[in-house]
């Protein structure tokens, strides 16, 4: 097991860095101030931000050890974090030591990397990864899932470790925003623009029509109550929601949503009607960009387009907050691409430690693989897709 003893300065660091382990939860909660100064400092995404994986750690994954790494210059300085964290799992009668992100299970977690000060983001990934090269017969795998395509971190682990596996993940659709637009002129880029104004008009005409925006830390039990059933909602038809599922889960977004709002970075979005809630928007604020996270809707207004008007009240509202980026995050469902024109990718990457348990791993995980695709070459697509949703009910039950 790697032990925090080894992760102090030594022959293996870089000179004017000093690498430290932070191994448990309860050292994680008394790092949150200087998490923050560090993220503000970096170009790191939203989901490296300790509102998101300090409540990860507690409410998702509790057979996780974590193990985050932190350097620090010779004043003392945090000028980089790899949140990780150590598991162990049982492969075919094998015992596998991986290394992966933490945050990167059951809650979307896109773009996680190294967190380190501008400028700086190879230097410290090379200290890392040359004290993970070090440790190499202490794990056997590390996992590095959901970087951003074109990350730094990608060509140091090829140079300090060599053979590395690199796979896509996601598509992430986004749009470049022009502060100062005026709304419309933003419409008229969109596929949007005739429909959203027409179905806008016509629930501005209901009863008790109005769009409710929940920012401050002590006013998100309701909207959040609202966002639950109304995601359940949206996905009930279809064997349940796959992005927000189980009490656990659950608990985790009101910890990470109350935290987010506390720094500001929270917004709540409810369209209401007749005084019911009939559909929200889950959105984030990092740095210059509006982060659309989740939605939800009641269908008996689906013919309505109550999903369509809010989320163009999202754009208009991060366009009045002079922001420069909109994130849908990863999946091209067609209401995306009706918004936005451009896309980023996301990658896994893999590195073997020094025994064969890593290897072991990745070739049964292949086995699986080619297991799983040989069977779906002998099942029409419709039952594929019956077998998908009765697995997608089978787990919302439990």
């Amino acid at each position: 097991m790697i032990r925090e003893d080894e992760l102090t300065s030594g022959p293996r660091l870089a000179p004017r860095l000093d690498v430290a382990a932070v191994g448990s939860a309860s050292q994680l909660a008394g790092m949150r101030a200087e998490w923050n100064s560090l993220l503000d400092a970096s170009t790191a995404g939203p989901f490296n931000a300790w509102e998101w994986l300090y409540p990860w750690c507690r409410r998702i994954s509790p057979d996780v050890r974590p193990l985050v790494l932190t350097a620090r210059d010779r004043l003392g300085t945090l000028v980089g974090l790899l949140p990780l964290g150590l598991e162990h799992r049982w492969v075919n009668g094998m015992r596998v030591r991986r290394l992966g992100f933490l945050g990167e299970t059951h809650v979307g977690s896109d773009y996680l990397d190294v967190v380190a000060r501008k400028g700086r983001e190879a230097e410290v990934a090379r200290t890392f990864f040359n004290v993970l090269q070090g440790l190499r017969d202490e794990w056997d795998v590390l996992d590095l899932t959901d970087l951003r395509e074109g990350s730094t971190t990608l060509g140091v682990a090829r140079e300090v470790f060599g053979d590395v596996r690199v796979t896509e993940r996601y598509v992430c659709p986004y749009e470049t925003l022009v502060p100062g637009e005026p709304f419309d002129a933003f419409l008229k880029r969109t596929g949007r623009r005739d429909n959203y104004l027409r179905r806008r008009k016509w629930l501005e005409k209901q009863d008790g029509y109005r769009i409710e925006r929940t920012d401050a830390p002590g006013a998100l039990a309701g909207p959040m109550t609202d966002f639950f059933r109304l995601h359940a909602l949206r996905w009930s038809s279809d064997g349940g929601s796959q992005g927000i599922k189980g009490a656990g889960v659950e608990a985790f977004h009101r910890d990470a949503t109350q935290w987010l709002a506390e720094r500001g970075r929270l917004r709540m979005y409810t369209m209401k009607v007749g005084g019911q809630a009939v559909a929200s928007v889950y959105g984030i604020l990092h740095g210059q960009t509006f982060v659309y996270f989740q939605s939800g809707y009641d269908p008996a207004w689906r013919n309505r387009s109550v999903g369509l008007v809010l989320v163009g009240e999202t754009f208009k509202d991060a366009i009045d907050m002079g922001l420069t980026e909109y994130d849908f995050l990863r999946g091209t469902e067609t209401y995306k691409s009706d918004w936005v024109t451009k896309q980023r990718q996301t990658v896994s990457l893999r590195a073997h430690g020094a025994g064969f348990a890593g290897t072991w791993f990745t070739r049964s995980e292949e086995w699986a693989r080619q297991t799983r695709n040989a069977v779906k070459g002998v099942l029409s697509d419709e039952l594929v897709e019956k077998v998908r949703r009765f697995r997608r009910r089978k787990a919302a039950v439990h």
